[in-house]
């Protein structure tokens, strides 16, 4: 908001407020009617309110269904011939996500001052909405496909979503038998066990190997339980401090891919984040250039993504894509041999298409493998963490029952 002080054409001193999204747009909006500008000074507005009055509980997270939603709901409008001003407005209106809400009322102000869509959101979501989604308006306002972009964005973004409800769902059974058994196995070590170990000993008998080692182990817990949690959480902030580091982020990342199955998984997960991106970013009109340094960013492996965004400034050199990627060895071979193929024979962004639905499958399917193995792998574990308790509390009261 500005509240100006200028001359009308006949001299006359006349003050009013202007809506704009920066003193040049309010100037240019008022020298349309008012060619002389006395003063012009800022006006607070609803946008200025101190920040802690305008928090909500649970942050400015972006909601990812939320999020393909409004995708979805930009080029279905859009195609429909609607103006991107009153789109926006529109939009707004009925998203009930409140840090969308907040974001799309503001964008909606600056697209109806004559500012550009891809500007505004950048200005007003830069940290909450992802650098394709910004790039990719950017290049449709160019372009003049502004709809089409927001379409392949919300294929995209709801491939996502589908991949990550998938993976979410099939996690809460294992994630929820690993917490009550963790909490069980706490409880006997703690509370249960001293107190059959009391009597044990007060008999005075010799108890079975297995027996002593579980009375150990309850003790060891139940004497420096404060130790351990205090010691886990040592571990934890320690792990997460050196990930902040340049070397520790990069050395972690070089060792989830190592890793057994989960090094598989990372590696498919960065295959299909590279041909989705790259396939978005060239779709959307990008240079081949400028949508790997977008594609970078978006990979989440740490080593892949500096190694992606070194090819960047290679093919700026005069290198092809795929001897960029044969040179940095970070990606799968055959997503290397087949982008070669379409670099080659000018069919880049079709062959990255199918190259990506075929690592989404990849990805799915090794995400699905490594969670059947894994729900067994949980039961085997505490199946053998009950029976060595079990055996060793039997095996006491057995020996104690020959002693008698």
């Amino acid at each position: 908001m500005r509240q100006p002080e200028h001359l009308s054409p006949g001299g006359e001193r006349v003050n009013g407020i202007v809506e704009g999204f920066n003193e040049f747009d309010a100037a240019d909006r008022i020298k349309q009617s008012y060619p002389i500008i006395e003063k012009l000074t800022r006006v607070a507005s609803d946008d200025d309110e101190p920040s802690f009055l305008s928090m909500e509980i649970g942050g400015n997270k972006l909601d990812t269904k939320a999020f393909t939603m409004m995708c979805n709901q930009f080029s279905v409008i859009l195609k429909a011939g609607v103006p991107i001003a009153r789109t926006v407005q529109l939009i707004a209106s009925k998203t009930s996500d409140k840090p969308l809400n907040r974001m799309l009322t503001k964008v909606g102000r600056d697209v109806e001052a004559g500012r550009s869509i891809s500007a505004a959101f950048e200005e007003h979501g830069g940290e909450l909405l992802p650098t394709t989604f910004i790039e990719s308006i950017r290049a449709g306002e160019e372009s003049g496909g502004l709809a089409t972009s927001f379409e392949s964005m919300s294929e995209h973004y709801t491939k996502q979503v589908q991949m990550a409800g998938k993976v979410r769902g099939a996690l809460i059974y294992p994630a929820f038998v690993l917490v009550v058994a963790v909490v069980v196995v706490i409880v006997l070590m703690v509370f249960v066990v001293p107190e059959f170990t009391r009597t044990f000993v007060e008999l005075g008998i010799e108890l079975p190997w297995m027996t002593r080692a579980l009375i150990a182990i309850s003790n060891f817990f139940a004497k420096y339980y404060i130790v351990i949690f205090v010691t886990m959480i040592v571990i934890f902030l320690a792990y997460k401090l050196y990930g902040r580091t340049e070397d520790g982020r990069l050395n972690l990342a070089k060792l989830q891919l190592k890793l057994p199955v989960l090094g598989n998984i990372a590696t498919l997960s960065a295959a299909s984040q590279f041909s989705n991106t790259l396939t978005m970013m060239l779709g959307a009109g990008l240079p081949i250039v400028r949508s790997l340094s977008i594609t970078a960013r978006v990979i989440e492996n740490y080593y892949i993504s500096l190694e992606v965004g070194k090819m960047a400034g290679r093919i700026e050199e005069g290198r092809t894509i795929g001897d960029c990627m044969r040179e940095s060895g970070c990606l799968p071979d055959i997503l290397t041999d087949m982008t070669a193929v379409g670099e080659e024979t000018g069919e880049l962004a079709s062959t990255l298409t199918l190259i990506a639905a075929y690592y989404d499958f990849e990805l799915e399917q090794a995400t699905a493998d490594a969670l059947a193995k894994l729900e067994p792998a949980i039961l085997v574990v505490l199946a053998g963490v009950a029976g060595f308790i079990v055996i060793g509390m039997y095996s006491a009261m057995f020996t104690m029952y020959a002693a008698m």
